[in-house]
């Protein structure tokens, strides 16, 4: 009898060590995945951080898929406590690209897939951005058009800059990209 006891406590005090652990890993993790949710669209990560030195112009590379737009600059997005994604695709079944040949330096504006856009020559540079004064990677392309490549990382490619008219209006100048397969 005592046995079955000693059994039953025994038991007892393991599971409330196991529940009680539990719900220490649970809280924890939901701490976590509170605060990547900032960087998080459409399960695709916002890339955080801008590059600090030269990125091969190589990685850009091949079609990128808009999956996010951010209305503010860079420096506004990286102060906002809870971003928000203001991108919204018209069209339809498709998806938004732009694409890059970066062996010709051109690349193809924001499209939908089906539709064709021109070519546009651009030059890419690492070193004093004239419109933001600061030392970074960016590509001319136009007289005075200047996109800011924030980074490249995985998947994802974060520019700056009024790179699609139509969403430069309402104050967009942060785009999300990732690789289309």
């Amino acid at each position: 009898m005592k046995k079955i006891i000693l059994l039953f406590i025994a038991s007892f005090l393991l599971n409330s060590c196991v529940v009680s652990t539990a719900a220490k890993v649970v809280k924890a993790t939901t701490k976590v995945a509170y605060k990547g949710v900032k960087g998080t669209v459409k399960g695709v990560s916002w890339v955080v951080k801008k590059a600090k030195g030269k990125i091969n112009e190589d990685r850009m590379d091949g079609t990128w898929k808009l999956v996010g737009i951010y209305n503010g600059s860079y420096e506004n997005f990286q102060k906002d406590e809870a971003p928000d994604n203001s991108f919204s695709s018209e069209c339809g079944e498709d998806f938004e690209s732009i694409v890059f040949n970066t062996k010709r330096h051109r690349f193809q504006p924001i499209h939908c897939n089906k539709e064709k856009e021109e070519w546009v020559d651009y030059d890419y540079e690492f070193g004093k951005n004239p419109i933001t004064k600061e030392k970074e990677n960016y590509f001319k392309y136009g007289a005075n058009n200047y996109v800011t490549l924030v980074n490249i990382s995985g998947n994802t490619m974060v520019l700056e800059g009024s790179l699609v008219p139509a969403y430069s209006f309402s104050g967009a100048k942060v785009y999300l990209f990732e690789k289309a397969r």
